[in-house]
């Protein structure tokens, strides 16, 4: 069961130097960082780039991969799968406040101790070092898992809606609207895209929320509830400076509050 997802996540090395190295460019390998109730799974392969604006002049490439649901994860290397059993969780912040997870466990291969970086930040109730919370909490028992409501047969429309917000982030309706026609390869129209997510907001499988301007997101519902995932068109924090990337118009950036 996937619990929250962190597109764009980096990880490196544990250690001072290896901080030190990130702050300055050197970085690790990026992808997506899957929770699960039994396990967090590293997924690099298959990556998607995207060039997200830095200031007035430069961009920053996000590599992640799209995770639509377990099956569709390769079970072999340069994956990385993690049990939660036996692993040491601490949550931090490295360089510029970014949150932080860093991860300590045995396999066949030896000792492991890498951390998890967030790439993607905006105003949310959970971020990546929150994580080692909740992990301990699945571990001893404590953390409330809720049954989410059935999915709808891709058949529907509905159905159609919740396979392309599988990966759990944030989307606006036009956004939506352009996965499912690519997906499937049909034309809609935006009032019905809009009344399938009505619809299944009232369902409580998604979630909405409008932001200060009036636009409206959707979120595929998380068994652990809150909002644990950004978008990848969050505000990025990039050498102190905010800034709120330019995208396509049919694309509003979400504020997650």
């Amino acid at each position: 069961m996937i619990l929250a997802q962190e597109q764009g996540a980096n990880m490196r090395p544990a250690g001072r130097v290896k901080e030190i190295e990130a702050g300055l460019g050197f970085a690790g390998k990026e992808g997506t960082l899957v929770l699960t109730n039994k396990r967090l799974i590293f997924v690099c392969t298959n990556e998607e780039g995207e060039d997200l604006p830095i200031g007035y002049y430069a961009d920053e490439m996000l590599l992640y991969t799209e995770v639509e649901d377990l099956n569709s994860i390769p079970a072999q290397a340069p994956n990385i799968f993690i049990s939660l059993e036996g692993a040491s969780l601490k949550g931090h912040k490295e360089g510029l406040g970014r949150p932080s997870l860093e991860v300590s466990w045995h396999d066949s291969e030896g000792d492991h101790d890498v951390v998890f970086t967030e790439t993607l930040t905006g105003r949310r109730k959970r971020n990546l070092n929150d994580w080692a919370t909740i992990i301990q909490k699945i571990k001893d028992g404590s953390q409330k898992i809720s049954a989410l409501p059935g999915i709808p047969s891709t058949d529907t429309l509905e159905g159609k809606v919740m396979y392309v917000l599988s990966d759990m982030q944030e989307k606006g309706l036009f956004e939506i609207e352009e996965d499912v026609e690519s997906e499937y390869g049909v034309d809609l129209d935006p009032d019905e895209v809009q009344a399938a997510c009505d619809n299944l907001s009232a369902q409580r499988i998604l979630i909405k929320y409008s932001d200060s301007s009036g636009d409206v997101y959707y979120r595929r519902a998380s068994p652990l509830g809150g909002r644990t995932n950004p978008t990848r068109f969050q505000r990025l924090y990039h050498d102190l400076i905010v800034v709120e990337p330019t995208i396509n118009t049919r694309t509003q950036p979400t504020r997650i509050k």
